[in-house]
């Protein structure tokens, strides 16, 4: 069984871990749009940062610019080509 100095230490190393495989960067933003989201973000419940990267997720999706990832109207619409 760990001691309580043994989880500190594992909980650590499981957040420094979590933190080196994200990509850091500074973004420069409007003070008005930086409100709005700070704004949108507390009404979704998330940090102005998980904001940003979920609008750029979502974007990113629908643009289909991850990995190959199709949305369902993108694939409904492909299908369709296919079918005439």
């Amino acid at each position: 069984m760990a001691t309580p100095t043994q989880n500190h230490k594992l909980q650590a190393t499981s957040y420094k871990l979590f933190f080196a495989m994200k990509k850091r960067f500074l973004l420069r933003l409007d003070p008005k749009l930086y409100d709005a989201l700070a704004k949108w973000a507390a009404d979704d419940l998330r940090s102005v940062n998980a904001q940003i990267e979920y609008l750029l997720t979502q974007a990113a999706k629908q643009a289909g610019r991850l990995g190959g990832e199709e949305e369902e109207g993108e694939k409904g619409n492909a299908q369709e080509r296919e079918n005439v």
